[in-house]
């Protein structure tokens, strides 16, 4: 069964999607959760749904995705679609194929400098 994260950051309107799948709680699964977690936080909070599908139980969405091996990332949106296979512990490739800055965006609640 695929489970869908409830983030309140999910939103049909998002300016990202993502689908990450795994393979039930390995190691390396339980890592790419928590850094695609982290960055989403960090880099895209409030503009990202995120998706994760344990291909152990949903076994058909693997051969659909033509997946080679898991842990996977695939950016839906925005296009192109970009596939990241591993633990994403690579934070500077990861922020990459999301097109995103290597910094993260200033914090709305930090003062601004003049």
């Amino acid at each position: 069964m695929a489970t869908l994260d409830p983030q309140p950051a999910a939103a049909p309107d998002a300016e990202y999607v993502l689908h990450l799948y795994i393979t039930g709680a390995t190691p390396n699964s339980t890592r790419a959760v928590r850094n695609i977690k982290d960055i989403c936080e960090q880099y895209l909070k409030g503009r990202y749904e995120l998706l994760i599908v344990d291909i152990y139980q949903q076994p058909a969405r693997a051969q659909d995705e033509q997946l080679i091996a898991a842990p996977t990332l695939i950016r839906r949106k925005p296009l192109p679609a970009r596939r990241l296979v591993g633990d994403l512990s690579d934070r500077a490739r990861v922020l990459a194929a999301l097109g995103l800055p290597p910094t993260p965006p200033p914090d709305a609640d930090a003062p601004a400098h003049a």
